[in-house]
């Protein structure tokens, strides 16, 4: 399993708009091609005004191909148009990470 880790920060007290059109419109498409995350969570302390994203995928390979995917969709297209237009994303940040053999995951 590979976990695709994905941090944006977003321009200061723009984060609360950002999540609610996210979560109207751009999380139904994630889900549709990525599958459920395995979690989307807000900073608290230290670097603040920050959503993270963990998607888990079986392979790189499985990623790339849900990710294309995702990226051919209209739908998505025009998410992300509505979404820049907002200009709420200050910084994006993303990793790529691999359990351990010894991971309860």
């Amino acid at each position: 399993m590979i976990v695709d880790v994905r941090t944006y920060t977003m321009v200061p007290g723009r984060l609360g708009a950002w999540l609610k059109l996210y979560e109207a419109e751009g999380m139904p498409i994630h889900v549709r091609h990525l599958g459920q995350p395995i979690g989307v969570f807000t900073t608290d302390v230290g670097t603040v005004n920050q959503v993270v994203f963990f998607w888990g995928f079986e392979s790189q390979a499985d990623r790339e191909r849900r990710r294309e995917a995702l990226e051919a969709d209209p739908d998505w297209v025009s998410y992300r148009k509505k979404s820049a237009d907002t200009g709420n994303v200050q910084h994006q940040e993303c990793k790529i990470i691999k359990s351990t053999k010894f991971s309860p995951m």
